[in-house]
Order: C-alpha cells, then structure tokens, then sequence
C-alpha cells in the first residue's frame, strides 16, 4: 500500500490525505473537495498552486501551463502533482462556496438512446443513466466518456440540465478521433457507455448579479447551451449575450431552441458570427454578423469588463478570446473557460 500524507490548502484551512499512488486533484475528489481545475491533463493551469512547503513532484504536464520559472518558484499543477511529504500548499484560484459543496464524482453506466449529426462536423449523443439511475451534475460541467473495449476515455461536456433525464453530449469529429469515430461506425442506439464524472468549474455562478457573456465555437456549444437552459428552467434575470462562431451558416445548429431560451429571458442576445464573409443582417433575436468570434465581439462589447465572461470551444478560440479580454480589463475571476483539447477533448 502506498504511503499517505496530509494537505494543508491555505488560505481557506482545509486538510486531506493523498497517496503517493495518486495526483492530489484526484484526491481531492475523492474525498469532495471541489478544487478548481479545467483539462485534469496539465495543459490548462486552472489547478496552479503555490507550494508553501513540502516534498511535491510533477510530471507530464505542459510548460505553456506552468513554466520552467514558475516551477522553480514553487508553482505546481494539482492534477499532475504527487506528495512525497506532509504538505501546505496556496491556493491561487478557488470558490470557497463551491469547495466543500462540489458534486460527488460518479461511475454511470448509460444506455445510448439518440445519435443524431446536428452539423456536418457535430453529432449529438444522448444517455440514459442506467446505474444508477441519475447521474449528478451541475449545468457546465463535464465528464469522462469510456471508450467500449479499452482503457481509455475522451471528455465532453453536458449540453443538458438534470431536468430531461437523460445528458446529451455535442461532440465534433475529427480525423482519427478515436472516440468521435465511433458515432459514424462503432456505437449505436441501445449500446451501453459508461461516464465518470461530473468535472470542471464552468459553471454558474447563481448568487452573482453582472451580466453574462457567453462566447462558444464548435462543441464549445455544449456547456453554454447548458447553462442558457439552466437559467431558463429557474427564470433567471441576468442579461445574457451569446456569441457563436461558425464558418458558414450551415455549422450553425438549435437556433431555434436558442430562440426559445431567449424569450424566456430578460435581456437575451444571440449574436452568430460567421468567419466567411456576409452582410451582417438582424433576424428576429438572432444577429448575422461577419468576423471571427472575438473580432465581433470586440466591436460589440464595449463593457465587456463589467460583465462575468464564460468561453468554451477550441484552443485558438479561447487563447484569442483571453487575450482580448486581458486588453480590455476583465478581472479574472470574472472569466470561466473549457478549452477543448485533443485528445483528451475529441
């Protein structure tokens, strides 16, 4: 059996155990402390912490997510981070109303009941939670797909809230995505999937007031329209602007339920963003406008830096997105993102 050893994270007085078998994220999830965290594959930085003592060794993560000068510093990330001693260590980003409330992480067995292609590069995946028979979430979050046959998994996010009863899932294909591969030939209605999860910290904050900026591309879909339907079903007053980039009008997809969520919200713009040039055109709630999506966006928002920002799609998307969101002054802990990576996000 490996040997144990105690966490201190400062500054909010919370203690665990961690073999030196497993990361201290993974730990902490076991034992429900709902640490701040993104990719759990070492490439985003959302876990960075700050080792005020103790022997901690960290491997196979991405220096663009902690640099050779932060490490020598004492920066590690939690989801590739082994005690090798009793430690404290500083938490740099955390909520404290979420650390000891977070979702417990669940093994689902589903059952398939939908695959459907929304876009020529998209399919929905719809599961039903078999055993047990619910599987808990919060609208945002993600979990950890198992591909049949192997050892090993993708990760998607939840598209739906735990109204329906079932999750669906918004998952782009890509050449050789071995779990994306799977929808044109390999899995089909009435199989059986199981999930691991619920992760990730892109979730609603419910007792905060600003305005909401959504900018989604590609499958990044899946968690803003979890959160739109989230604020639906509980008449949420918060204004809403939705930015959605495509290339062409037919990688766009639920616009029309996207519609409905916005009537039943009280300041609601969708704004779809189209990197092949077109006539911007107003239809409806829906709004055309030409441009990448962080080009729109910045010619749309000027207070942005007022507002809370949650961004998910792929890694160009929402590097660009930070970056302008930096120039233009919103305080990080106004801004949550998922960046959808491959593998670990195929």
């Amino acid at each position: 059996m490996a040997d144990t050893h105690r966490i201190n994270f400062e500054p909010v007085d919370i203690e665990m155990e961690v073999g030196e078998d497993e990361y201290i994220l993974d730990a902490a999830f076991r034992q429900g402390i709902h640490l701040m965290h993104g990719c759990r594959e070492g490439r985003c930085s959302a876990c960075k912490s700050f080792v005020l003592d103790g022997d901690i060794q960290m491997e196979n993560y991405s220096t663009f997510a902690c640099n050779e000068a932060e490490v020598d510093e004492g920066h590690v990330l939690l989801c590739r981070s082994t005690a090798y001693s009793d430690c404290t260590i500083e938490l740099l980003n955390f909520d404290e109303d979420e650390l000891l409330g977070g979702v417990p992480i669940q093994d689902v067995r589903t059952r398939v009941t939908g695959i459907e292609p929304m876009t020529p590069d998209i399919v929905s995946l719809r599961l039903q939670p078999v055993e047990p028979e619910t599987f808990e979430f919060k609208p945002g979050q993600y979990a950890d797909l198992h591909i049949p046959g192997t050892e090993e998994h993708r990760s998607f996010s939840m598209a739906t809230t735990q109204t329906p009863g079932h999750v669906e899932f918004l998952i782009k294909k890509y050449p050789g995505g071995k779990f994306a591969g799977l929808l044109d030939d390999g899995i089909s209605v009435g199989d059986d999937i199981s999930l691991t999860g619920p992760y990730g910290s892109f979730t609603l904050k419910d007792a905060h007031v600003l305005p909401v900026v959504c900018i989604g591309g590609g499958a990044g879909m899946a968690p803003i329209l979890s959160l739109l339907r989230h604020m639906s079903e509980t008449a949420n007053t918060r204004p809403v602007h939705f930015y959605y980039g495509a290339r062409t009008p037919r990688d766009l997809f639920y616009l029309d339920e996207i519609l409905e969520l916005g009537k039943n919200l009280t300041d609601f713009t969708f704004v779809a963003c189209l990197s092949e040039t077109m006539d911007p055109v107003t239809s409806g709630l829906i709004t055309f406008e030409d441009g990448n999506v962080t080009d729109v966006v910045d010619r749309r928002e000027s207070d942005i830096a007022k507002s809370e920002v949650y961004l998910c799609g792929p890694p160009p998307m929402v590097d660009a997105a930070l970056a302008l969101l930096e120039a233009k002054g919103v305080p990080n802990d106004q801004v949550f993102y998922d960046k959808f990576t491959s593998p670990a996000f195929e």
